[in-house]
């Protein structure tokens, strides 16, 4: 350095314009600023003390430095642009969400170098927030933890919709705390944090979180690149959002014009006549498994491939359960079998059931539903075709109950030509729809009677049923009058909504006799609503004879038929004693061997007696039961031969008061043989 006089000449002093121009060099080679402030203080030191030059010297330095922190601030603003720049360009790229949100958490946690961030998105049902995904070392702030709502940075950043910060959160009072949210917080050690809220248009749906584990004052710089990068991150994900509606939209659509597809193609063979199995291949083909589609009473319609061995009752447990939901269910826990109920008009005509070969979702769940419908339009038009010939046997069935009846043969041909045999057991059943819904009972009950081979008929406000008992619905069964009453009442209760009232009677083997079937399964429903039970199922042999005490059409010569006709009609064409002995065998307490001493003939001719008696009227006749009905119909037939001076013991047509009173001539050696 030179130096220079007292005098300008020979003392030693600074030169002013060199030291200037040695911070400038610095200044412009970007030097630190610790150099500058060493430059400085050496000029100082080599200033002899009072001399002018030194405040010139360090008011220099200072603006020097000052250019220096400006650059340098400069410098980071360029470098906060530049990443957030970067970080615009990264989310401009197609992401799926969960991917968006990463990118969105590594960025903020990397641009304010700390030591964690994480998104908390809303939940509109229940009003909370929780944690979508988070970046950093986080053991409690994991994805799904409940953020609880008014409480926190977030939702006080959210009320202003401006970015919160504290540089302590546990010490800071100025916003409320939850005590969970708290924990946590203490958990992880966290002190520092800032929130940005995440806002589609005027609608907050979430917030952005960056966390430090030290006390840390965020600048002004700070706050207004969270301002920043919280905007970018609300647009980012609402475009994504927007994007991802827009292709499940598409794919819905795209589903939809397929779903539309198979309806057409369906509801063609449906419409054109094709018959059920042809429709349950096509059915099948679409749903990709096997399929069986059974009507109500469990019988197959159509089915093609195998299903897997399933509960019965949890069939029938599924089967209430989509009816009354409308919609597909699973049989069971783990048969991987769906049943769909097939319903048209509000009555349920079928079930199909499906067994897939790959797990089905919802689209699948959608085309089983639809596949069902198509089942319905089917089995409507089937019904539709065979309603065609529904008059005729209507007809039939209201020509039967005439009280002037065609020839018997004239009614035999008619009923061969639809199907009835005249030997066939019938039962008759009368329903009595309660709450007005006659009409679409009635509807249903035709569409049962075609199902079941048997006829229907309106009378009197009530509807009756002819139907044929089958092998499988015979008494042997279980399920012969009483049995079908009870089915048919049990299906039309659930189909109108409220119970119906439903009498029985049969089976008979005579198309004659079906006019006085009727007429008891007429007398069942007035005994019934006698006894107060409107919307119950009853047949003739559940009642007995309360029928005959408590209906309004008091007919005791029907009950005396249908207890002891057969006995009283055996006595009439064979001259024998059977109904005689069954009144002394009674009236001996049920003793035979008193019995046999009343009629003056051998026990074992009233045991041969009482063994064609439990051949005609059943082998239970003498149960406690079916004894008083007994006892009950040979008193009324007694009164009633009594009372109308008619000849004749036993009231049988042809035979003689003489042949039915007398004493039995036979000893015991020659039993009468009957």
């Amino acid at each position: 350095m030179k130096r220079v006089g007292a005098t300008g000449l020979g003392a030693d002093r600074v030169d002013e314009a060199a030291a200037m121009l040695s911070i400038l060099e610095l200044l412009a080679g970007e030097a630190p600023s610790g150099r500058i402030e060493e430059a400085v203080r050496s000029f100082g030191d080599a200033t002899p003390g009072g001399d002018a030059a030194e405040p010139r010297l360090e008011r220099a330095g200072q603006l020097a430095l000052q250019v220096h922190s400006r650059f340098a601030r400069r410098r980071q603003r360029e470098a906060e642009l530049s990443a957030l720049i970067d970080t615009a360009r990264d989310l401009t790229l197609p992401y799926e969400l969960d991917a968006l949100l990463e990118i969105i958490t590594r960025r903020t946690r990397t641009l304010f170098g700390m030591d964690m961030s994480y998104i908390a998105t809303r939940d509109d049902a229940s009003g909370d927030s929780y944690v979508r995904t988070s970046d950093g070392h986080a053991s409690a702030l994991t994805v799904g933890y409940r953020v609880p709502s008014s409480w926190g940075l977030g939702d006080k950043s959210t009320e202003n919709n401006v970015p919160i910060w504290t540089p302590d959160y546990l010490s800071d009072d100025s916003f409320r705390h939850s005590a969970v949210l708290d924990e946590v917080v203490r958990a992880e050690g966290i002190r520092a944090i800032i929130a940005a809220p995440l806002m589609a248009g005027s609608v907050s749906f979430g917030v952005l979180y960056a966390a430090d584990r030290n006390i840390r004052h965020f600048s002004v710089g700070d706050i207004s690149l969270m301002s920043s990068l919280g905007g970018l991150a609300a647009v980012a994900i609402e475009k994504t959002r927007t994007l991802e509606r827009s292709h499940s939209d598409v794919a819905d659509l795209t589903e939809f014009r397929r779903f539309g597809e198979l309806h057409n193609r369906l509801v063609d063979l449906a419409m054109t006549g094709s018959d059920l199995q042809t429709l349950t291949t096509e059915v099948a083909t679409a749903l990709d498994g096997a399929v069986l589609v059974r009507d109500v009473e469990n019988h197959k319609l159509a089915a093609v491939g195998e299903l897997p061995s399933i509960d019965e009752a949890e069939v029938l447990a599924a089967l209430r359960a989509a009816s009354a939901r409308r919609e597909p269910v699973v049989v069971g826990d783990d048969s991987g079998v769906w049943l769909a109920p097939v319903i048209a008009g509000g009555e349920e005509l079928a079930a199909m059931l499906l067994h897939p070969r790959v797990p089905l979702g919802d689209t699948g769940v959608r085309r089983m539903r639809l596949t069902a419908q198509a089942v319905a339009v089917s089995l409507r038009v089937h019904r539709s075709e065979e309603a065609a010939a529904s008059p005729f046997r209507d007809e039939l069935f209201d020509d039967l109950l005439a009280v002037e009846r065609r020839p018997p043969k004239q009614l035999e041909l008619r009923a061969g030509r639809l199907g009835i045999s005249p030997d066939q057991p019938l039962v008759v059943l009368v329903v009595r729809p309660e709450g007005g819904t006659a009409g679409r009972a009635a509807n249903w009950a035709a569409s049962y009677a075609r199902r079941m081979g048997g006829l229907r008929s309106i009378q009197s406000g009530c509807i009756s049923l002819l139907l044929p008992v089958r092998p499988d619905t015979g008494p042997a069964t279980g399920k012969g009058a009483g049995s079908l009453a009870r089915s048919v009442s049990d299906q039309l209760s659930v189909l109108l909504g409220h119970p119906v009232t439903v009498g029985a009677s049969g089976p008979v083997r005579s198309l004659e006799l079906v006019r006085q079937t009727h007429q008891e399964a007429m007398r069942c429903v007035d005994t019934l609503v006698a006894l107060g039970n409107v919307g119950a199922s009853a047949s003739v042999e559940d009642l007995g004879f309360l029928g005959i005490l408590l209906s309004d059409d008091r007919d005791a010569a029907a009950f005396v038929e249908s207890t002891i006709g057969p006995v009283l009609h055996y006595d009439a064409q064979r001259l024998t004693e059977l109904t005689r002995t069954l009144d002394t065998y009674f009236a001996a307490g049920g003793s035979q061997t008193n019995a046999a001493e009343l009629l003056h003939v051998h026990p074992n001719t009233v045991s041969r007696r009482l063994e064609r008696v439990a051949e005609l009227l059943g082998a239970d006749w003498s149960t406690p039961e079916k004894a008083l009905e007994v006892q009950l119909a040979l008193r009324l037939h007694r009164m009633h031969r009594v009372l109308s001076r008619q000849p004749g013991a036993d009231g049988a047509p042809g035979s003689s008061s003489a042949q039915a009173d007398r004493p039995h001539t036979s000893g015991p050696s020659a039993p009468h043989t009957e």
